[in-house]
């Protein structure tokens, strides 16, 4: 059966899980390169995985790692269980990795300064680690790329510039140019390499071409991205240039190039963009195609199909864009530079099926091209990866696609770097779980903080302080797999969106409307508050803005209101996190009487974690229970508590404030780190949002944090009955 696509304009974005069998690529694991370090070494410090190759017989994995200035080895005898096999060190920072055979070639950078570079190619025997082989390549390489045949390894010499001076502006000599390197028994055949000269052809800079990435076809010919010049070079085996021409630019209608307002507005256009193709890859021996990711005067956002005779075939445009927006990964952040930044493309045959992979390295996505006509590529997928999408492997015949993502966010307490494996399967697409595709507009999303279900399947959801000049609330419907986001009400004071929110809690009033719950931050002037938003998003006059009482505002502290549901006539709200007069590992949940405006509260007692914190993030009220979620601050293997507890109502009979609080009793419903790693990702910290249907069915979700320091993974699931039974 053919994929189903539902399309927007221009935008045809896939659709997951027919019914029906299919081929599809899922993600089936994910490791964690700090588990290459050897024993005994400091596993907090930065791990970064760029470039990634596989053996001939598909069963190692090899990366390379700047920071550690090493090789990483991953065994994938089990492609699902991944294994570390250790770091191989080097002599300098490698830049790109090649593999013939067992044998991978490492570009190193040695370079004292920008100035002064110099670099080695190095072959290492995989299995040992042994360095067999190392040429001397007068300037600093980046990509490198081996022939079909293995015979000679092309590098590409970037001699790249020094941003802090004149602003990053080229030229900037020394210039880069072209390496050929023949190999032999020994690795390396020194003696055959040949520089091809790529000063004078690029209208940019002509004096200062610098090569940033390359690959070979099967013809042995090599095509060389010059990025900051915006061109491209086709090079003959012999080192002849067969060709050369300008990447030309494109123009992008319909985009958001406004950064930090808090708001995706898609109404912007930018006129004669110039491409600035980073990674390029061969689709056959005439086309190659670029990931448009831009520098400093350019980025397209999108990628490029061209013939070697310098004719455009195919171009994105904003199309890829659009359909990253569609499934919530698009960095509003990175809007006034270069949207989702495809950085990456690679190329692989599956099934008699050619594909294009392309890597947004801002979005965290990995879009899945049929290339079967170049002319007309399809977009048949959108795959989850790791923060910072940097390179591609492909194990055709292992139905095994790869990805290393540079990103290590140790620093910050966030997810460590990771490399992903996705197999090919017979099944349907196991990702995106939520999209906004098929809507009558375009509509943006992200930071998805607190649900509450309706009828019909419908859930609302609102975002979070990351959108805080577009404070939504979302409609989803469930009936359809992935669910999809139908509609949005942007909520609003008088006229245009009201600000000082931070939505985390959404329930409805029973009339049409709903109650939200802002976190408060009082050093940025955001209350802790409740507000009360008609179904067409307004709040409603003075009665509709709800503030805390005296006895909580005395107490509080930046970790507020989590999560809001409605029992009769009484609004329950959970705190985050302790405020100042809670017993450790005790926090609130509070009440408030929409009939008597009473407040009230009981203590919750919350798990006392060995790291970080933990806090609630929701309630939601169904039958004679309410369902708590609780979770910690982790990410990946640290992860411990992201779980949904229940406390009967017969419990939840609130004490006045300023006074000693009753305790509740809880009882575990449903531990979610299973859930969380199904899919074969790792653990995500941010489970925020829960909705229970009035059939007991439940749906819970995580904040993606407007993909800032984060894949922009959502994970949007059905869990069944809560009491356990399944649906």
């Amino acid at each position: 059966m053919s994929a189903r696509l539902i399309c927007l304009t221009s935008v045809c974005a896939l659709t997951a899980g027919l019914a029906n069998a299919e081929m599809n690529f899922n993600r089936i694991a994910s490791f964690a390169t700090p588990l290459n370090m050897a024993a005994g070494e400091d596993t907090t410090r930065e791990t970064s995985p760029e470039i990634i190759a596989a053996t001939a017989d598909g069963m190692t994995l090899v990366y390379t790692d700047s920071p550690l200035g090493a090789l990483g080895r991953i065994d994938i005898t089990d492609a699902a269980n991944p294994k570390p096999l250790g770091n191989i060190a080097l002599a300098g920072e490698p830049t790109s990795v090649a593999i013939v055979g067992a044998t991978a070639y490492a570009g190193v950078n040695t370079s004292e300064s920008y100035t002064a570079p110099s670099g080695l190619l190095q072959a290492i025997d995989v299995a040992t680690g042994e360095i067999t082989a190392s040429c001397d390549l007068g300037g600093q390489p980046d990509s490198i790329a081996a022939s079909k045949d293995g015979a000679f390894i092309a590098v590409a010499i970037e001699n790249e510039r020094d941003e802090d001076l004149n602003d990053g502006v080229i030229p900037q000599l020394p210039a880069g140019n072209l390496i050929l390197v023949n190999t032999n028994e020994g690795g390396l055949d020194c003696g055959s390499m040949k520089m091809v000269d790529l000063t004078g052809l690029a209208e940019i800079a002509p004096s200062d071409p610098e090569p940033e990435y390359v690959s070979i076809n099967a013809r042995g010919e090599t095509v060389v991205t010059l990025q900051e010049n915006n061109h491209l070079v086709v090079v003959s085996p012999k080192g002849d240039i067969l060709n050369h021409f300008s990447a030309g630019s494109v123009d992008l209608y319909g985009i958001d190039a406004t950064d930090e307002r808090g708001a995706l507005l898609f109404t912007e256009n930018q006129m004669g963009r110039l491409r600035e193709p980073d990674a390029v890859t061969w689709i056959d021996e005439d086309h190659f195609a670029t990931a448009n990711e831009g520098d400093y005067n350019g980025g397209s956002r999108g990628w490029t199909i061209f013939n070697k005779n310098g004719t455009v075939v195919y171009e994105s445009g904003t199309d890829f864009e659009k359909a990253i927006i569609e499934i919530g990964h698009y960095p509003d952040k990175r809007s006034d530079a270069k949207g989702v930044e495809p950085e990456s493309v690679t190329f692989g045959e599956f099934g008699g099926t050619p594909y294009v992979f392309v890597g947004a390295e801002r979005a965290s996505v990995v879009g899945v091209y049929d290339v079967t006509n170049p002319a007309a590529p399809v977009l048949t997928q959108l795959l989850p990866s790791g923060v910072g999408p940097e390179g591609y492997a492909v194990v055709p015949e292992r139905n095994l696609l790869v990805s290393a993502n540079e990103k290590d966010l140790i620093e910050d307490g966030g997810a460590r770097a990771h490399v992903m494996l996705f197999e090919r399967q017979e099944a349907p697409a196991a990702y995106p779980h939520l999209t906004s595709a098929g809507a009558d507009e375009l509509i943006g999303w992200g930071a998805i903080s607190g649900m509450v279900a309706d009828k019909d399947g419908i859930i609302w959801a609102v975002n979070d302080s990351f959108y805080g000049f577009q404070p939504s609330i979302f409609k989803i419907d469930t009936n359809s797999t992935p669910a999809k986001i139908v509609d949005v009400i942007r909520i609003e004071r008088t006229s245009g969106p009201a600000q000082k929110l931070d939505l985390e809690g959404i329930t409805l009033d029973g009339k049409g409307g709903f109650y939200v719950a802002s976190e408060g931050r009082t050093e940025r002037l955001i209350p802790h508050a409740i507000y009360h938003v008609s179904a067409e998003g307004k709040i409603k006059n003075l009665k509709g803005e709800i503030g805390i009482p005296p006895e909580l505002a005395a107490v509080e502290k930046r970790f507020g209101f989590e999560g809001i549901t409605k029992v009769g006539n009484t609004l329950w709200m959970a705190v985050q996190r302790e405020w100042k007069d809670d017993p450790k590992n005790h926090v609130k949940l509070v009440a408030y009487n929409l009939d008597t405006q009473e407040w009230g509260a009981v203590h919750y007692p919350k798990a006392a974690p060995d790291t970080g914190w933990v806090g609630l993030s929701e309630i939601v009220a169904h039958g004679e229970h309410v369902y708590i979620i609780e979770r910690d601050n982790q990410h990946d293997a640290r992860a411990v508590t992201k779980k949904i507890y229940k406390v009967a109502l017969s419990e939840m009979t609130p004490a006045p404030l300023g006074g000693e609080l009753p305790v509740v009793k809880k009882e575990l419903v449903r531990d979610l780190l299973p859930d969380l790693t199904a899919t074969g990702g790792y653990v995500l910290d941010k489970v925020e949002g829960l909705a229970i249907f009035e059939d007991g069915t439940a749906y819970f979700s995580t904040d993606n944090d407007g993909v800032d320091d984060h894949s922009g993974e959502t994970i949007f699931k059905n869990i069944g009955k809560i009491d356990g039974s399944h649906s």
